[in-house]
């Protein structure tokens, strides 16, 4: 029970910086960092000050625990996620998630940037995440399985909310947003994919495809949390329309996709 123990030592030491329930977590992907200076912050704390927490090694993820308020709701939001391809067992990369649901978190919004695979996509478009494939090569929920975690063997016949799907397609509609809505496979990366594995992602049913968040939403789901996903389409998998592409392109897509996520996220986050 190592691993229970570290999670409830990372989920002690947020409690005594900040005692008040939070019922609502928010992973701030690529896209979605700026949202964090709309936060009203109560408490900031660095990954590296809470017990077992992981750090992001990635230039673009900055680590950081935000407590505060958006949209008149309490929230906790992670600025910065944590990748398998950093080299971090899914224990880990999964670790925010168990602390969440040990705090008694039970509204999850994700955010991600991604390949569309989708033939209507371009890109700075904002995709609504349906649905998730997994082909990691290890399953988030593989070992030791305590109780207070969850079943398991948890249903995943609807891994985002459907609830929280039509709400934020009835305010992209209001806001006059465009949006795509689909389903999300996570590889593990870090390189980006042949023009063969695109198209083999998209024969399986894929809208876009990304190195994060299935893990995440996993681990939600089986805690008990209902989670909504959003994805900013940064590049495209899409036959004719691939190119080579560097991180910085990557994340002036995400610049353009960034305003129409935080306005979606915002008024959702008002509605819960």
């Amino acid at each position: 029970m190592e691993y229970l123990n570290q999670v409830l030592e990372a989920r002690d030491y947020i409690k005594d910086v900040f005692p008040q329930q939070v019922d609502i977590g928010l992973i701030l992907g690529t896209g979605l960092g700026k949202m964090g200076d709309e936060i009203e912050v109560i408490e900031e704390i660095d990954y590296d000050d809470i017990p077992h927490f992981p750090i992001s090694t990635v230039e673009s993820h900055h680590g950081k625990l935000i407590i505060g308020r958006l949209s008149g709701k309490l929230i906790l939001a992670m600025k910065g996620r944590f990748h398998f391809y950093e080299g971090y067992s899914m224990k880990e990369v999964t670790f925010p998630i168990r602390v969440m649901g040990m705090m008694g978190i039970k509204k999850l919004l994700v955010s991600n940037a991604c390949g569309g695979l989708d033939p209507e996509h371009r890109v700075g478009d904002v995709m609504l995440i349906r649905d998730q494939i997994d082909l990691f090569p290890e399953n988030a929920l593989r070992g030791k399985n305590p109780e207070v975690f969850g079943p398991r063997f948890p249903d995943m016949s609807e891994p985002f909310s459907l609830d929280y799907l039509a709400e934020a397609k009835a305010i992209a509609n209001k806001l006059d947003i465009k949006i795509h809505e689909g389903v999300y496979v996570g590889v593990q990366g870090p390189n980006l994919e042949t023009k063969a594995e695109y198209k083999y992602l998209r024969i399986i049913g894929a809208d876009a495809v990304g190195m994060s968040t299935v893990p995440e939403v996993m681990v939600a789901n089986q805690m008990g949390m209902k989670v909504f996903g959003i994805s900013a389409i940064t590049d495209l998998g899409v036959i004719g329309k691939i190119k080579k592409l560097t991180l910085a392109e990557v994340l002036a897509a995400a610049e353009i996709a960034s305003p129409k996520m935080i306005a979606i996220i915002r008024d959702l986050i008002r509605t819960l």
